[in-house]
Order: structure tokens, then sequence, then C-alpha cells
């Protein structure tokens, strides 16, 4: 039986195992290798600005349950938005609202008054096989990139969330997806909206809970390597000592990809990424701005209009990470601007890059996520890289998290 499992690395994986870990009276001690926990998301003051930012702009939905059921147990209750989308086509400035309602069915593709402008209802059923499942493909294989449906929802919905450019994209993801969300209709599909930032819903609660529950929590704690005997992992080491592990103790390892395959002899994992790049704006939007909004034929893909900032995220950004960044924030200003209907000079700003952000979802890169458990029976694997069947995001590291501590606890 499984009494103590060390966690190593303390973003949403890591964070979402301990948690469960705990509620199932395993004991835990969380090793993070950084000053902070959280991981891609998390909030900060920057000093730059003055303002308080995440270091990414994560968009999470009511249908995400497995982060809906991780911030109701750390004891946040989630703030949702109406399921409407708005989308403005930056070349004509032609816009236009997507209205999912609020059923647990996708009646609002009968509805033409609901759905994308200029689609018919026989453009949603094309979609059957792709939602039906199969082989894993190239999505240039399985839509139609030639329909108002693709160039006016499914291309920006598919790279904000696989992050990638939509032909190469794994259609099992983007299935799965859908399946999630567009397909179960707006109950699922209503935005959580989180004012005070990332790190004050899913991070600082958390570990608040876990310091609750007895949790020991090092930061600034590296692993370096681990050693293994007898099918198991006997001993993790770290810049500070080795810490071995007992015959009730195990490992749950919920760092980046490439950190695992290095610290793993042998682990097969993604070894392509790509990038995000999110500017944040010190200016409040005007009244009555939409929380977000979907561009198109733009630089900037998705706007977020906070009470007290306007934050912009991109995307399959490594196209531009060798612009300028001076450049970057004024391009995506002046677009930004046009669509909010603004009349103001470049304000204070914070461009946030993230060169390695995801994994590249292709069906190639998909292929190669590994399965939670691996051959050393002690050795668990989180975080949104392995294999959870949906892209990288919250939900996928959350989902991971807490399967890899119910493989522990139920041993």
């Amino acid at each position: 039986m499984i009494k103590h499992v060390h966690v190593v690395g303390a973003g949403l994986a890591g964070l979402s195992a301990a948690v469960r870990l705990t509620q199932a009276g395993v004991a835990v001690t969380l090793h993070e290798a950084t000053r902070q926990a959280g991981g891609r998301c998390r909030s900060y003051d920057d000093a730059a600005t003055g303002m308080h930012i995440d270091n990414g702009t994560h968009l999470l939905l009511s249908g995400n349950h497995a982060a809906i059921d991780y911030l109701e147990t750390i004891g946040i209750t989630p703030d949702f938005a109406p399921a409407n989308f708005r989308f403005v086509d930056g070349k004509t400035g032609e816009s236009w609202i997507l209205r999912l309602g609020d059923g647990s069915l996708p009646t609002w593709i009968f509805d033409v008054g609901s759905r994308v402008p200029k689609t018919s209802l026989l453009d949603y059923l094309k979609l059957l096989p792709l939602v039906a499942g199969g082989p894993d493909r190239p999505l240039r294989e399985v839509l139609d990139r030639d329909s108002e449906l693709y160039h006016r929802l499914l291309d920006p919905l598919m790279v904000a969330a696989l992050n990638i450019d939509t032909p190469s994209g794994s259609s099992r993801l983007a299935a799965k997806i859908a399946r999630e969300t567009l397909l179960r209709g707006g109950k699922a599909c209503r935005p959580l909206v989180f004012e005070r930032g990332l790190s004050t819903a899913f991070v600082e609660p958390a570990l608040s809970f876990l310091a609750s529950k007895g949790v020991a929590i090092h930061f600034e704690h590296e692993l370096e390597g681990v050693s293994v005997a007898d099918h198991k992992v006997s001993a993790i080491r770290f810049r500070n000592g080795e810490t071995a592990l007992g015959p009730d103790d195990a490992l749950i390892l919920a760092v980046p990809a490439y950190a695992a395959t290095a610290l793993v002899p042998g682990l097969e994992a993604p070894d392509q990424f790509r990038a995000i790049i999110n500017i944040h704006y010190d200016l409040a939007p005007p009244a009555g701005s939409p929380f977000m909004t979907g561009v198109i034929n733009s630089t900037v893909e998705w706007i977020f209009a906070f009470k007290h900032r306007i934050s912009a995220t991109i995307s399959h950004a490594d196209r531009l990470l060798t612009l300028p960044r001076q450049e970057l924030a004024e391009t995506a200003w002046q677009e930004i601007a046009g669509i909010l209907e603004m009349d103001a000079p470049l304000p204070k700003w914070q461009l946030v890059r993230e060169r390695r952000a995801t994994f590249a979802a292709t069906p190639e890169q998909n292929a190669r996520r590994p399965v939670a458990t691996t051959r050393w029976s002690n050795l668990i694997l989180a975080g949104d890289w392995t294999d959870t069947g949906l892209p990288a995001t919250i939900e996928g590291a959350i989902r991971s998290g807490r399967s890899a501590a119910e493989l522990l606890s139920n041993r």
C-alpha cells in the first residue's frame, strides 16, 4: 500500500495530484524547482508596468469538469460568463456573435441567428466523420478549408485549442475538443472568468489547502536524477542531497516533457513544441466590452477585456518570436484599438513569450505521448504532455494529475 508520495513539479498537474492524494489520505511531499508554483498557469506583479498579470491568458469552459472539480475542492467557486462569443474580421471589420445558448445539446446549429454567419446545417453535418473518431490524421485531410465555417470558427478555435496551424493539427485531439465543448451545447461552453488572476484561483488556494493537510512544500528544489533498483525508484537526488524511497513510497513526476526525458531513461515523449505570445496593456477597456473577442485575419487572435486591463493572445506564435517586442506590441494595439473602438495611444504594456508553451499537437507528436505508468512500479508521470486524450490545456494537466494520484491511491 502506498503511504507517501513525492510529487515533483508544482504546476497544475503536480498540484492536482497532490490535492487528490491528500483527499485519499496519502502523505505527500511537494517539490518545485523554481521559486513559485503554477508553472504556465500563474500570476505575478509586473515591475515595468505595475500591472498584476498572468504569464499566459488561459481559457477554461464550464465543460472542463476536472478543472471545476479541482477548483471546488480547494474552495473556489467558478464564475461563468454566458456562452456568447463575439468574433471580428480584422480585414473587413465585420462582426458576429456565436450564441451557444445554455442547453446540453448543440441546438444552436439549427438557428440561423445563433450559428456562424453564412453557414448552413450541412456545413456542420460534414463534421460528423471528424467527431466519429478513427485514425489520427492531419486536419487538412478531414476539414473543408474552403468553407465559411472553417474560416470563421474552426480555424480560430483549433489554433487556440491545439496551438498549431490547423491543417497540421491532430484530428483526434480536435475531435476530443469538439465532443467536450461545441457538441455539448452552451451548458459546456460558458467561459470561466478569473478577474484577479490565475494564481488566485488555481495556485494560492491549492497551496493553502495542501498546507492545511500537512503537506511539506519545498521550493527551489530541483530534481537532478533518480536511482532505480528491483524495478522501482529507490532514491531521488536533489542538489542538496538524496532522499531514499521506502517500500511504501512512490514518485509522481509532474515536470515538462523535456525535463522528464532527461530524468527517465528511455522515455519517449513529445519533442517538438510551439510558442504562445501574450500581450497585456495597462488600460481599462470601454464600458460594455465583451469579456473575450475572437479575431480572424489579424495578428491578434483573442482579446480579453478585464476590468482594469486588456490582454491579447497569439497562439502558434513561432513566426513572431524574432519580431521586435515594441513592433509587435504596437501592431497588436492598433488592431485592438480598432476592434474595441478606442481612440487611445499605446499604453504601458508587457509582452510574454512562451517559446515551449505546448507540445506540437500533430498526429506524430500526439503518438509520442506516454501513458502515466512506467516500467518502474512506483514511478508515475503527470503533465499535459502525457496521454490525456486532450491537447496541452489546463484541463488536460489537471486530469493527468488526478489520474496519477488515483493510480497510486488505489494500489
